[in-house]
């Protein structure tokens, strides 16, 4: 998974900023959608990110797994990621 070419991102303390330059639209992200979106753009894949997310956040695994697809899917959905 990457980022859309129109897509830059900068890591702040609250969690990660996306500006899509192509829109002109920030997106932020809390610092558990900042871990997962890291873990993904690394090259590790939705379980991985599910994993990292409950262990460092005490999160439930199943409700880590649904988090991550759902980000995943929003951020899809906004044009920010592409696979």
């Amino acid at each position: 998974m990457r980022l859309a070419e129109s897509v830059v991102f900068t890591e702040t303390e609250y969690g990660i900023v996306l500006l899509d330059e192509r829109k002109d639209e920030y997106f932020n992200l809390n610092p558990t959608a900042a871990l997962v979106l890291q873990v993904l753009l690394e090259g590790g894949d939705r379980d991985e990110a599910a994993s990292r997310l409950s262990q460092e956040f005490t999160v439930a695994r199943t409700d880590a797994s649904h988090d991550v697809d759902d980000l995943v899917r929003r951020l899809r959905s906004e044009g920010l990621i592409t696979s």
